[in-house]
């Protein structure tokens, strides 16, 4: 078992995130739905936490490399999703786990950008960067659930800002060096989250929403919806890697937005009716996704657990 922990992989973070999101997305289809991905995200969570708090060293070492740092950024925004799961249950719990994930993500981010962009090796630039800064609009989803909307509102311009300039940054170091190692190159899909991600946020936490506002990052965010799709199933065929998380969480967040901005459009007597197929196609995509990227990981973490056991008859 300890062995099983260790080989744990600090990118499974973004699956936890990706089910915590999905049950959210499904809620209006069956919530016992909901409860079940819920569920698969906590199980995520702890094995999360089991390996930060057995194997710290690992962790430590992980937290150098670029990618493993700003995809761990998933953790917190993960845990403020399931917060909500735990507030009808226990909410004195919950809050202290929403309060705790934000103040953990303003961490990374102080941490992350100390380490590694102080100098900026443009060759060391990944989509995964925008998980660091933009994630923390994830806090403008849930801050309403504590009533907290002004930490929301300024999680999402925060967000929003980050996602302007790293889109800049990110961008030109996809398009001047376009040679990206084999295991992050399914770090790419990332590029569909920031926008839908400040738009929910924007959504759910900004009292005064400006029309224009909505249909901007709703708009964006669709065009770069496509692209990714469009780089999607040579991405698929790739061998495993932990950056499968990267299939998960950004459908996931841009079907929930699409659905969000229906439900404002409509909300203000605007016809969102060309909408529906979108969020359609795209809750589909976020479901199958995630499944098959659940299936892989079960594989990838059974097989190592089997590859243990032979070694150790072996000996």
């Amino acid at each position: 078992m300890t062995s099983f922990i260790k080989r744990v992989p600090v990118p499974m973070s973004g699956v936890m995130l990706g089910c915590a999101a999905l049950g959210n997305l499904l809620q209006s289809y069956s919530e016992g739905i909901r409860y079940v991905f819920g569920a698969i995200s906590l199980l995520l969570f702890i094995l999360l936490v089991l390996k930060a708090a057995m194997y710290p060293t690992v962790v430590h070492e992980d937290f150098k490399n670029p990618i493993m740092m700003s995809v761990s950024a998933t953790f917190p925004m993960g845990a403020m999703l399931l917060s909500v799961y735990i507030k009808p249950i226990w909410s004195t719990l919950a809050v202290f786990i929403w309060f705790l994930a934000v103040a953990l993500h303003l961490l990374l981010i102080l941490i992350f950008t100390y380490r590694f962009m102080r100098k900026v090796n443009i060759k060391n630039v990944f989509a995964s960067y925008f998980i660091v800064y933009v994630g923390i609009a994830a806090a403008g989803i849930t801050a309403p659930a504590y009533h907290m909307n002004l930490i929301g509102t300024i999680a999402f311009w925060f967000g929003l800002i980050s996602f302007i300039a790293l889109l800049g940054l990110v961008g030109y170091r996809h398009i001047k060096y376009s040679e990206i190692p084999e295991p992050a190159q399914a770090l790419f899909c990332i590029f569909t989250a920031p926008g839908s991600l400040c738009l929910a946020a924007y959504l759910q936490s900004v009292e005064e929403k400006n029309l224009v506002m909505v249909i901007g990052l709703a708009f964006l965010s669709l065009v770069i919806y496509a692209i990714v799709l469009v780089k999607l199933i040579p991405l698929l065929q790739l061998p495993f890697y932990p950056s499968y998380s990267a299939f998960t969480f950004p459908f996931v967040i841009s079907a929930i937005a699409s659905k969000q901005t229906a439900g404002y459009l409509i909300k203000n007597g605007i016809e969102a009716a060309f909408l529906q197929p979108v969020i359609l196609i795209q809750t589909i995509i976020a479901v199958l996704l995630v499944c098959y990227t659940l299936l892989r990981y079960c594989m990838f973490l059974l097989q190592i657990k089997v590859s243990s056991a032979k070694a150790q008859a072996a000996n």
